[in-house]
């Protein structure tokens, strides 16, 4: 009777231990964004998510579908660079931005130095904010043509300290920066 009491308090431990969440993907380049059918089977990498990052997860409606998509701040094992994975609510497609993959053309293939990471709404004016000689313009500098109104959710990423970022956003099926200094 002790042996299976033992036995059954055994699993019961075992069962409740934290799960880290990890996935494995095929690595496929296609320009900055993966995106990752679940039927391919290429090389594969390990992500997990970042525990860096004190918010690693968001949930916002990039697409207007009215579904949230879950992104999330993940690292990959392979090369320990950190990223933004995207699954989206519809459960169609999963995007990948960084883990040592330039993120938009923007000169940086990781996000480690993201303290602010959140998600900005729908419907928010927003605009480059940094001109061709790489100086900050002050808000009266800009066109009101230049300016971004979000058709949809976006995501807001930022470095505390240096006041450097931008937001990621979705238009018309393609992805988009917006940098904000």
């Amino acid at each position: 009777m002790k042996t299976r009491i033992l036995i059954l308090l055994s699993l019961i431990a075992v069962s409740c231990k934290k799960e880290i969440k990890t996935e494995t993907f095929p690595v496929v380049q296609k320009d900055s964004v993966q995106s990752i059918p679940e039927s391919e089977t290429e090389k594969t990498d390990t992500i997990v998510i970042s525990k860096k990052h004190k918010t690693n997860q968001i949930f916002c409606d990039l697409d207007g579908d009215g579904k949230n998509e879950t992104v999330e701040i993940v690292r990959s094992t392979n090369n320990n660079k950190s990223g933004i994975k995207i699954t989206y609510g519809n459960g169609k497609r999963t995007d990948y931005f960084g883990l040592g993959n330039t993120i938009l053309d923007q000169g940086f293939d990781e996000i480690d130095w993201a303290g602010i990471f959140e998600k900005a709404p729908k419907g928010e004016i927003y605009w480059n904010n940094i001109n061709d000689d790489g100086e900050i313009m002050a808000d009266e500098e800009v066109k009101e043509e230049d300016k971004i109104k979000l058709p949809n959710d976006g995501i807001f990423i930022h470095a505390e300290e240096s006041c450097g970022g931008g937001i990621i956003y979705l238009d018309n099926g393609k992805y988009n920066w917006i940098q904000q200094e």
